[in-house]
């Protein structure tokens, strides 16, 4: 019953005469006001869209019905708010809550309210079964999923209409498309981010349809498998090697470039999120979405990629920490932020609630990855460390004259050291 003591028990301690003799316990008093912090980051693409303005009326429905609890939020983009929320940890200053990229060395270092004691029984038990399991470290579940995405291959198709194509369903297809669209001038017949951006997503999306991934069944690394060393072999020579994949060096090229080249019509394929779709939109781009191509047929596992929120421990507050974060993921909010973002919903109810409507048809193809998808191995602490380390070799993998085997043995190396010294 711990897990429930909400701020309506503290206003019925109050009723019953007794919050002078509460106020002298040293705490400051019990009818004091209480501010929580929130660090988050920011999924707009600029002032108009920013998530300040999602949280600002967020904040302001539940300050309305909780006048004793205000909420102060700080909103960083992605290339600072993981950096922020580390130096505030460092510094002994931590947010009350932070939603951020990752949790698990924050879990692994104790700082960290557990999920079930903060959350209502009814909100926990509504996160997407393989999200909830992410969000575990030793069986515990501390990160709280926020949002989430697939990806689905995009085409472009007009290019695809002049070179007289069909989108692929397999590699040796995926091949004879970008040959046509590279016959036909088209810049990136097929764009291959494996810039220090995003490499590990793009990575990953390859590797399992190939049939391999970063980690076996068990949970154990397995970044340099067999599986997976004939899945980057075949980027280097079948993609890369026969010029197909641009005039950027595949490690030297990150996703946000090109989702900008997509929407500037000149690439013809890509595996991309939600995200682009209404970049596409906006630019006059004609695009269409079919399942990630594999080597003999359609990827049994899509990527899944989902961001975190967390509360820290060290100001208390727990109470009000789980009461302001069952608000959040109430099926209204999430999907609320969903539809604002072209994101996926954490929750069963918010999923059912999309997948029943006709406003979210775009994202229908999305959604129905999300259950098979594969994730990051986030609960493991090891994987900041190999997330960065993807990101800085992965590349040179598909250079011509590359070795695949050797550079993802080097990245299988780091992540063993990386777990040993967990």
């Amino acid at each position: 019953m711990r897990r429930r003591v909400r701020t309506r028990a503290i206003a019925a301690v109050s009723a019953l005469g007794l919050a002078a003799v509460l106020s002298g316990c040293g705490a400051g008093g019990a009818t004091s006001d209480v501010t929580l912090t929130l660090v988050a980051a920011d999924y707009g693409n600029g002032a108009a869209d920013s998530s300040k303005k999602y949280w600002a009326d967020l904040v302001e429905r539940y300050e309305s019905d909780h006048p004793d609890v205000h909420i102060d939020v700080s909103v960083y983009s992605w290339n600072d708010v993981d950096r922020k929320v580390k130096e505030m940890v460092d510094a002994g200053d931590p947010p009350d809550m932070a939603q951020i990229g990752a949790y698990a060395d924050y879990a692994s270092q104790g700082l960290l309210y557990r999920a079930g004691d903060l959350l209502s029984i009814p909100v926990q038990a509504d996160f997407l079964s393989q999200l909830s399991g992410a969000g575990e470290v030793n069986s515990v579940q501390y990160g709280m999923p926020f949002a989430a995405s697939t990806r689905l291959l995009f085409y472009n198709k007009a290019l695809f209409a002049e070179a007289g194509l069909t989108p692929p369903e397999t590699w040796d297809e995926l091949v004879e498309c970008a040959e046509a669209l590279k016959a036909d001038g088209v810049k990136f017949p097929y764009a291959l981010p494996l810039g220090p951006e995003e490499a590990q997503a793009e990575t990953l999306q390859w590797l399992l349809s190939g049939g391999g991934g970063y980690t076996d069944i068990g949970g154990t690394y397995g970044i340099d498998s067999t599986e997976n060393v004939e899945t980057v072999s075949w980027l280097r020579d079948e993609l890369v090697g026969k010029g197909l994949t641009g005039p950027v060096a595949p490690g030297e090229l990150d996703r946000a470039k090109a989702f900008e080249a997509f929407a500037a019509g000149d690439v013809g394929m890509l595996n991309g999120h939600p995200s682009l779709m209404e970049m596409a939109r906006k630019k006059g781009v004609t695009y269409g979405m079919v399942p990630i191509p594999g080597a003999e047929g359609e990827t049994p596992s899509a990527l899944g990629v989902a961001d975190w929120m967390m509360a820290f421990e060290k100001n208390g507050h727990r109470d009000e920490i789980g009461d302001f974060l069952d608000f959040v993921y109430s099926e209204e909010n999430v999907l609320d932020f969903s539809r604002e973002y072209d994101l996926l919903p954490v929750t069963n109810s918010a999923s059912r609630a999309m997948a029943a409507s006709g406003q979210d048809k775009e994202l229908k193809p999305f959604l129905d990855q999300l259950p098979l998808s594969e994730l990051y191995p986030v609960g493991k602490t090891s994987w900041a460390a190999v997330n960065a380390a993807i990101k800085q070799k992965i590349g040179r993998a598909v250079e011509p004259g590359g070795s695949p085997a050797g550079v993802l043995g080097e990245l299988q190396a780091a992540a063993v050291r990386a777990e040993s010294a967990e």
